[in-house]
């Protein structure tokens, strides 16, 4: 029987303190690679967004893809210099651009697009849309330059299984969260769990069109599930503890920002106090007024 490989505690505090601004793919596991730990969280730089591979013994799963076409080139090149088989599958956790906008790249290679059903129809509603308005996300016409949406030709509601061949990758969704379509990505074997935007470590994250009640359920699920590490959207190597605090962060910010709301303070003020009171995240400080203006004051 084959020897069960799982990330041993070395490795795990090695990858957890040893972060740095990676300029190609970091090994996680045996057949796993992922950007993670990303420092450099500009718009052309995709925000920071983690994305990786999964090597099987018949090709490659693809596990998100950047901002753009350029992304997208950059993410293949440096596949390359890991393996040379076929990438078979990409698998979008979200339809967010700085996640699913190289998926052209892909296709291009052959490549099946995945993604849950909800995030398909938001991706084919939103995506030409956010191109053409690319600058309002700080991206300029040369960081766009060739790319274009590709959607996703397989989808599914709850769950599906892929064999890579001595390896099975679970695809998840459990409820609405950080869009209508989040998923998770388990590698059982590994006690490994890709989750996309549903956990953001070290960073504040985007809760504008999020689901809380569906959120929080699914960061529980996450709790309970049998992982020891995990790949979040943005940020280093995670675990259980991180998306702990995810849950924390989004509960407290959830009652601060309602009841100020509720009370007729301005974005301002209500940016300004939770700011005070939340705990601090290295990145993406802007996304607390751009939250609570299109979440709690709609826009205002």
């Amino acid at each position: 029987m084959k020897k069960r490989f799982l990330l041993s505690a070395a490795v795990m505090m090695t990858l957890l303190f040893a972060q740095s601004a990676f300029a190609g793919l970091t090994k996680i596991s045996d057949n796993v690679w992922s950007y993670v730990g990303v420092k450099d969280g500009s718009p052309r730089n995709s925000f920071a967004a983690n994305a990786g591979i999964v090597i099987g013994r018949d090709g490659v799963l693809v596990i998100d893809t950047l901002i753009s076409a350029k992304e997208g080139q950059r993410f293949i090149a440096d596949i390359r210099k890991v393996t040379d088989k076929p990438i078979k599958y990409v698998v979008d956790t979200h339809y967010h651009l700085d996640h699913a906008f190289g998926n052209a790249e892909f296709a291009k290679l052959g490549a099946t697009i995945i993604s849950q059903v909800n995030d398909r129809k938001n991706l084919a509603e939103q995506g030409e849309g956010t191109i053409k308005n690319a600058k309002n996300y700080g991206l300029t016409a040369d960081d766009m330059a060739g790319t274009t949406i590709a959607l996703p030709t397989l989808t599914f509601t709850d769950r599906m299984t892929i064999d890579l061949g001595g390896e099975t990758v679970e695809l998840i969704y459990v409820a609405p969260s950080h869009t209508s379509g989040s998923i998770l990505v388990h590698l059982p074997r590994h006690k490994l769990l890709f989750s996309g935007d549903v956990i953001f470590t070290d960073f504040h994250p985007y809760q504008a069109e999020g689901n809380l009640d569906g959120w929080i359920k699914t960061l529980d699920f996450i709790l309970a599930m049998d992982v020891t590490a995990i790949v979040p959207g943005h940020g280093p190597l995670s675990t259980k503890k991180d998306a702990r605090e995810m849950k924390a962060y989004l509960l407290a910010f959830d009652t601060m920002a309602r009841e100020m709301a509720a009370q007729g303070k301005d974005a301002e003020t209500i940016s300004a106090a939770l700011k005070k009171a939340l705990p601090v995240r290295a990145q993406g400080e802007w996304m607390i007024p751009y939250n609570v203006k299109a979440k709690y004051l709609h826009g205002k």
